[in-house]
């Protein structure tokens, strides 16, 4: 049996534990195996988790006036807790996984996120959320992505013009020039009414030419 001195060792070691910690688990647990058990604090240990089987009077004591304290009633029967200073979605799959897959040795208490009290439903919820690297890993993703794009559209912006200075380049001089010539073309050449309104002032000055005036006629057939 522990001394009083022992228990208050115990009582500080946890209090300060979970005072640094972002989430918790409390978990219950019958007729569990050495194996077993090992194998719980393995998983638990490499997803940055810390593992602690209580006493429910220290745990109590433990918790009380922190962000844990919601989480008092449940410190009832054999009771074990699991925390994390770090992503507490990692160690929500952890929890939620091995709990779920060995109901025949553990069983769910209570959990608290971010000082929040949840329950295994909500557990398993946030388990299904990305951790924290991935969603690190998606940002940076969706960050560099744009970046590339742009790079991309800037880099064919020169690329695609000197294709355009080359092809022009490449264009024979009459090719280049067709069009002025066109146009020189057109101004010379008259329009159709121009053409037609010379050729009726034409032949109005020679009809005028060809008939006699009254007066000539007249001149001409009078006897001397």
């Amino acid at each position: 049996m522990k001394s009083k001195a022992q228990k208050q060792k115990d009582l500080s070691a946890l209090t300060e534990e979970l005072s640094n910690s972002k989430s918790a688990m409390v978990v219950g647990f019958n007729k569990v195996t050495v194996a077993k058990d090992q194998e719980f604090r393995n998983q638990l240990r490499s997803s940055g988790a810390k593992f602690q089987v209580v006493k429910n009077t220290i745990a109590r004591l433990a918790v009380k006036d922190s962000e844990y304290a919601g989480a008092t009633e449940h410190f009832k029967g054999m009771t074990a807790i699991a925390w994390t200073d770090s992503d507490p979605v990692i160690l929500s799959k952890a929890v939620s996984k091995f709990v779920k897959d060995n109901k025949d040795f553990y069983s769910f208490k209570a959990g608290v996120v971010e000082g929040r009290v949840v329950d295994f439903t909500q557990v398993e919820s946030i388990a299904s959320l990305p951790s924290k690297e991935e969603l690190i890993a998606k940002l940076l993703f969706v960050l560099n992505a744009p970046a590339q794009q742009i790079a991309t559209v800037i880099n064919a912006v020169p690329r695609n013009l000197a294709i355009v200075v080359k092809q022009i380049g490449e264009q024979s001089p009459e090719s280049r020039g067709g069009a002025s010539a066109v146009e020189a073309k057109t101004e010379e050449t008259p329009s159709a009414e121009e053409t037609a309104d010379a050729a009726t002032t034409e032949t109005t000055e020679a009809a005028t030419e060809e008939v006699p005036s009254e007066a000539e006629t007249s001149t001409e057939e009078k006897p001397e």
